[in-house]
């Protein structure tokens, strides 16, 4: 049979034997502790022989009705040995029989050997089992995942208040076959192929292993050609290595490889599945699973002769690699369903046995302990006193940097001896009062969470440190006096007693595992020590180890770095994009609309569509200088490109890389109200579409690969063009103006704008090949405006009324963000409820929100209080964030309330209700009022589609303006829209979104603006004629006069107004550098003004802005050059001055060189020639008078209007008299000194701002 066949059916034989055994183990549920002997179950104590475990079986009512520990309390344990390694999956418990002894709560161990303990773990952590209610009700659990086990231990946690632990237990499940290979680290088998070469496109490898080693090779198999397969354990986790077919890939840093799990060298049993299918390779340890492909040419693993299992028996082959040899036990060996250990129990030849191979696991006795608590835990040892020297050995494993290992007061006045980490680095200290300290460091990043072995031996005057048995890198010291052995020896803490101890402690205690424990050259037996009979300890597990890896599975989302202490993780969000305890959090904006809604300018930006979803922040361009915001993502070639010599089997093809995902371009545009991209087809001689009825010459292919047949400005499904569609074309047999074939230059351009299809990823031409024909194409930017998130909102009319979704499904993370508004008192927003699990966020009182949230381990509550009520019917933000390590809730920019999880627990959220919206299904009240912009896990929840459709809720939210009013400026106003609202900047002397945008001009000499009052003029679609009117009086009681202005020249009219009254009002820049009021105005018009004005308002006229953007239609009239400038451009260049532009619209860093120049305008330089002089010299600090001279007859004024004026004989007192002074103004006077090479420089204050007059 071909190699190749025989894989696959190989493959085929272990799929049915993989689904006999389930078939097999399907009835596993029989009862195992009934039917053993009495002696099968041991305790930790007893109260009275008749509460002995053999009294602990289920139902038993003989003796004392069941065991009950001589003290109730967590250091208690009932013990089963089932006889053999059987399979569990259920147990049950009752009280004592007919007394107050029941147990409420406990945990599960279990092992082979009875020592070395397992904790059972549900969720990846520590399971909690319910108990009893009372003493003969029997309670059930059955296991999420089965165990095999020989011994099962009961601990209970907590029990009956009124009474004491009483138990009676029983354990299901069923007898387990297995096959047992024990390799000694000097071992292998060889499986042997029936040819030279094995080929396979699939295999599927599966095993268990136990060992105490944290290196040694599993598997290997390697070809001739390059090909290879590896399986490794490299301190304590599980390498693979393979490769198909590439002889330039041998086993060096270059070679592919995947790793996972991790503190697998702890004597406990854990499961390997491989499977390949061609490249594709599932690699699965314990519950973890990785998928990648493979490197090399071939989809074939090419092996020559043999695979060995349990090492490399000839190192030396070519492509092999100096490993150790596996050290411990493989079970269930399985290669591409071929049972290799039965094969070598029963001697086949395929088999080759190197070294001692047996068939049972041997199991090292080997009692690790646990030190929990960074307080109180601690182990006492006795020595042998006053022996000359010293001999202290151990081995240890932690997570934390810092911790004390071990203390011991030397005999002979020799002093204290300490060996503690502080941070990472392992030191021995010897300090006595009358000598100098001794002290020794060794080792880094010793808190790795693997073994290392600590041995201190000294004799008279010397003692050495070795760490990891590495006699190369021991540390030695001298001491002036001898080494005396001390009398007792303190692992890991300290009693809390010093008088009686004398144990010092200068760091912190100890949490980790240690093991194998000698003092004076003899092992310490710990269980004597769990028995009472030996030394002293407090606050530890013995007999196991409760190291767990908090970093596998690694939960610092967006790919934060993780690292660890003994009782949580910490998540390095550095260069990610993300913020928060776990990553979480992006740190950008999920859409231009959100950035304009801060108040920003157009710039480059990121915006991250999905929030805290799997996709990463994308670079975009925001466009937010008008009413719709822009967002443009560029591609790699926006200009236009000239194509020749192309046909159909020579196409020419263009590919569009956009520098991101398509993923992230396809939310962003599902995101998106509207979005485009144009097409533009310039030809000569060269058909585009080949309309009405041909195939086309070009297409393009959008999203999701799918080629599309219509140009921009025409419609999907329509080969067309937007001529064709239009009735435009230039030969109206054809819909596109190319598929004319004319001679002569022409194009047929247009939008496409369907977004299903958006962006364009390539495009083909193939009709340039004829002569003289010739094309050209352009593909612009993709474009798209709206956020259809940001205003999507709701509103709930009746306390009854709600929106339901699908349920919310955030086990480890979850946040939920959203806009509110309310007049009621309280009110639920949302709620998810699971069978105990649930999460809620309410407005509790008018100025608190809460979070609610319980994920096994009881409720959890965060509440923010505001100083302000929430219920004003303004907008308010809520983000709520829930993930392993904080519940966190920031309401508006309150202080965020802040919970910490607990370390361990449950921590997965379970929920399986509806999502309910504005409602509940637990509680009455409802919510009243509106919810906007509502965000899970960054998904958007669509309420407006969602309230169509429900009685009592209503799509959209009025009354956007009163909440965000306030961020319209400079006398602009706030136009409510149906999604959101926008700023009219029509009666401001300001534009943009925002109207914080200045409009200022150069002014030449002879250059003047004449603005004539009268009835308002129609600049925008939506002035209104009531909000402009000049003068709804004849006489004003106040006029309101601002505007800015830059020049170098004096004397200078500013500002000169007149009416039909012969009233006038006049501001001057005198010579002496002040403003001021001449009484020749007619004289000061003659000095007219050469500089910059901006921003000039006159009560509800714009005059200047009116003659720069509506000259045709606004009631102005310009004499002389009138040049739109940028005041304060002018300013900043003549100083050399940079404006930093804030860093969120920079978010690279650096400027791009497409990024639009914020006050990039460079003025005349002979506006401000007269400001630099040749020589020293001083320009004047403009001093601030608002002026203002009204001159009216008083009599006249009093009676009639229409009378003929008088003017009073003194001007200037009736000015003083009449001014009413309101504002100051800020001087600004940026001195110059003369620099190292002697060039003058001056005094430079020529700024005004917003100069404002009121007056009666």
């Amino acid at each position: 049979m071909d190699s190749r066949a025989l894989g696959g059916f190989t493959l085929l034989l272990f799929s049915f034997w993989h689904v006999g055994l389930t078939a097999i183990n399907y009835n596993c549920d029989d009862a195992l502790v009934s039917p053993l002997p009495s002696t099968a179950l041991t305790s930790s104590s007893e109260l009275f022989s008749t509460h002995s475990p053999s009294f602990a079986k289920l139902n038993r009512r003989d003796g004392a009705g069941g065991w009950s520990p001589l003290d109730s309390n967590e250091q208690q344990w009932l013990q089963v040995d089932l006889g053999d390694r059987v399979e569990i999956v259920a147990v049950a418990t009752q009280g004592r029989y007919g007394s107050s002894d029941w147990v409420t709560s406990y945990t599960l161990m279990f092992s082979d050997t009875g020592h070395n303990w397992k904790q059972y773990r549900q969720d990846d952590t520590v399971w909690v089992f319910t108990g009893n209610s009372n003493a003969d009700s029997v309670v059930h659990h059955k296991f999420l995942h089965s165990m095999k086990a020989r011994f099962l231990r009961f601990v209970p946690l907590k029990w009956n208040v009124g009474g004491r632990i009483g138990l009676r237990v029983e354990v299901f499940g069923c007898s387990y076959k297995s096959d047992i290979a024990d390799f000694d680290g000097r071992s292998s088998l060889l499986y042997r192929f029936n040819q030279k070469l094995m080929s396979t496109f699939k295999d599927v490898v599966s095993l268990k292993f136990k060992s105490m080693q944290g290196d040694g090779v599993l598997f290997h198999g390697e070809g001739q050609r390059g090909d290879y397969i590896t399986l490794e354990m490299q301190k304590g986790k599980l390498s693979l290595h393979i490769n198909l077919g590439d002889s330039n890939l041998h086993f060096s840093n270059s070679h592919a490889s995947v790793t996972l799990g991790s503190l697998l060298d702890d004597q406990h049993w854990h499961s390997v599945l491989i499977e390949r299918f061609n490249k594709q390779v599932n690699f699965t340890v314990d519950k973890h699973t990785q998928h990648f492909r493979t490197k090399g040419d071939s989809d074939h693993l090419d092996i020559d002769y043999e695979l060995s299992f349990g090492g490399i028996p000839v190192p030396g082959k070519p492509g092999t690699f100096q490993r150790k040899n596996f050290h411990g036990c493989i079970e269930n060996l399985y290669y591409n369903g071929v049972n290799i250990i039965d094969l070598a129990k029963r001697r086949k030849p395929q088999i080759y046995t190197v070294g001692n191979v047996t068939f049972s696991c041997s199991e090292p006795q080997i009692v690790p302990i646990t030190f929990v608590s960074t307080s109180r835990s601690y182990l006492l040892l006795p020595g042998t006193p006053q022996i000359d020297g010293l001999s202290v050995s151990f081995q240890f494993r932690t997570w934390n940097k810092d911790g004390l290992l071990l203390f011991t007061q030397l005999s002979e006045n020799s002093g204290p001896l300490l060996v503690y980490l502080r941070g990472g680095r392992l030191t021995l200290l010897i300090q006595k009062e009358t000598e100098n300290r001794v002290e020794i460091s060794e080792g880094t990043n010793l808190h790795d969470g693997l073994w290392h072995s600590v041995n201190i031996n000294a004799r008279r005057h010397r003692i050495t440190l070795t760490l990891d048995n590495n006699a190369a890198t021991a540390s030695h010291a001298t001491t002036v006096s001898r080494i005396y052995s001390g009398n007792s020896y303190y692992f890991g803490g300290c009693p809390d007693n010093f008088t009686d101890s004398q144990c010092l402690n200068p760091i912190t205690a100890f949490q980790g595992c240690m093991r194998l424990i000698f003092i004076d050259n003899q092992p310490k037996d710990l269980i004597l020590v769990q028995q009472g009979s030996l030394g002293n300890f407090s606050d530890l597990h013995i007999d196991l180890c409760g190291i767990k890896d908090r970093c596998l599975p690694n939960y610092c989302e967006h790919g934060g770095k993780c690292s660890q202490s003994w009782t949580t993780f910490y998540c390095d969000c550095n260069d990610t994009g993300y913020m928060g305890a776990t990553c979480h959090n992006s740190i950008y904006e999920q859409s231009c609309e959100a950035y304009r809604h801060q108040g920003k300018t157009s710039g480059f930006f990121y915006i991250d569509s999905d929030g805290s979803g799997p996709l990463g922040p994308l670079r975009v361009f925001c466009n937010i200088t008008e009413d719709k915001i822009w967002t443009a993502v560029q591609h790699n070639n926006t200009g236009l490109t000239r194509v020749q010599g192309t046909d159909p089997e020579k196409p020419y093809t263009m590919f569009f890389n956009y520098n991101s995902t398509a993923e992230q371009l396809e939310a962003m545009i599902n995101s998106a109200e509207y979005c485009e991209q144009e097409a533009a087809y310039h030809c000569k001689k060269s058909r585009l579409l080949n309309t009405p009825n041909g195939m086309p010459f070009a297409w393009w292919v959008g999203r999701a690969n799918e080629k599309h047949l219509y140009w921009g400005g025409s419609l999907p499904g329509i080969q067309q063009c937007a001529c064709g569609l239009e009735e435009s074309c230039l030969d109206m047999r054809y819909f596109c103006n190319c598929d004319a074939d004319r001679e002569e230059w022409t194009n047929d351009t247009g939008l496409l704008a369907f977004k299903d299809h958006l962006p364009v990823t390539q495009i083909v031409i193939t009709d340039t090949n004829r002569s003289n024909s010739e094309a050209a194409w352009k593909i612009g930017p993709l474009r798209c405006y709206g956020d259809r998130q940001f205003w999507n909102a709701a509103s709930f009319n009746t306390e009854a009324s709600y929106l339901h979704f699908p349920t919310f499904h955030a086990e480890v993370s979850a946040d939920i963000s959203f806009f509110f508004k309310t007049t009621a008192i309280s009110g639920v927003f949302l709620e998810n409820l699971g069978i105990r699990d649930f999460i809620r966020v309410e407005i509790s009182s008018p100025k608190e929100i809460t979070f609610s949230i319980d994920v096994g381990n009881g409720p959890t509550e965060a509440t923010v209080k505001s100083p302000t009520p929430l219920n004003d019917n303004q907008w308010h933000y809520i983000r709520a964030e829930r993930n392993l390590k904080q519940t966190s809730l920031q309401v508006d920019n309150l202080p965020k309330k802040v919970l910490e999880a607990p370390a361990d627990g449950h921590f997965r959220l379970q929920l399986n209700s509806q999502l309910f919206v504005g409602g509940t299904a637990s509680r009455q009240k409802g919510f009243l009022g509106c919810i906007r912009s509502l965000h899970l896990n960054g998904q958007k929840l669509d309420l407006e589609e969602r309230a169509k459709m429900t009685p009592g809720v209503k799509p959209g939210c009025p009354g956007h303006c009163s909440s965000y009013g306030n961020l319209c400026h400079n006398g602009g106003k706030c136009v409510e829209k149906y999604n959101g609202y926008s700023c009219d900047c029509t009666n401001s002397a300001y534009e943009g979104p925002f109207c914080k945008e200045e409009v200022s001009a150069l002014f030449e000499a002879g250059t003047s603006i004449t603005y004539i009052f009268q009835e308002p003029y129609p600049v925008t679609k939506n002035a209104s004629t009531s909000s402009s009117a000049i003068y709804a009086d004849a006489v004003m009681s106040k006029e309101n006069i601002a505007f800015s202005f830059l020049t170098a020249h004096t004397p200078s009219l500013l500002l000169y107004i007149n009416t039909y009254f012969h009233e006038y009002l006049a501001v001057i820049l005198s010579k002496n550098e002040s403003l001021s009021l001449d009484p020749e105005v007619s004289k000061a018009n003659a000095y007219g003004f050469t500089g910059c004005l901006s921003s000039v308002q006159y009560n509800h006229i714009a005059p200047l802005k009116a003659a720069l953007r509506h000259p045709s239609v606004a009631p102005v009239t310009v004499k002389g050059s009138l040049t739109e400038s940028s005041c304060a451009s002018i300013m900043e260049a003549d100083v050399n001055t940079v404006t930093t532009i804030y860093s969120s619209s920079d978010p690279f860093g650096k400027t791009d060189e497409r990024e639009p120049l914020t006050n990039a305008v460079r003025s005349d330089s002979a506006v401000i020639g007269g400001v630099i002089a040749v020589v020293i010299f001083i320009i004047f600090c403009i001093i601030a008078i608002m002026s203002r001279f009204l001159y009216q007859h008083k009599q006249a004024h009093r009676s009639s209007q229409t009378k003929e004026k008088e003017y009073p004989e003194n001007l200037e007192s009736s000015f003083k008299a009449d001014i009413d002074l309101q504002n100051t103004i800020k001087l600004l006077c940026l001195a110059w000194r003369e620099g190292r090479n002697k060039r003058a420089h001056g005094l430079l204050c020529p700024w005004l701002s917003h100069l404002i007059w009121n007056g009666l």
